[in-house]
């Protein structure tokens, strides 16, 4: 698990469609109302970029990509 890679959502373009909640089963998402939030970032498997490929509006970035280069080792068998 990893305290250095977690998603951020950008609210303003989230559809709140909950595709991100309900793709990851690390338990990193919650939905509450319509708005998912990420409740718990140490649950996200580093390398993992499962719900963002899946996001229709492009609202998830991750906290620690910038630094992996595109060199992304998913560990998590999420098929990402």
């Amino acid at each position: 698990m990893s305290k250095t890679w977690y998603p951020v959502i950008n609210y303003s373009t989230c559809l709140e469609c909950g595709v991100c909640v309900n793709k990851c089963s690390h338990g990193v998402y919650e939905k509450e109302t319509n708005t998912p939030k990420v409740i718990f970032p140490e649950g996200c498997i580093e390398g993992c970029t499962g719900c963002q490929k899946l996001c229709p509006s492009s609202s998830i970035e991750y906290v620690g990509q910038e630094f992996k280069n595109g060199n992304l080792n998913c560990e998590c068998n999420c098929n990402c």
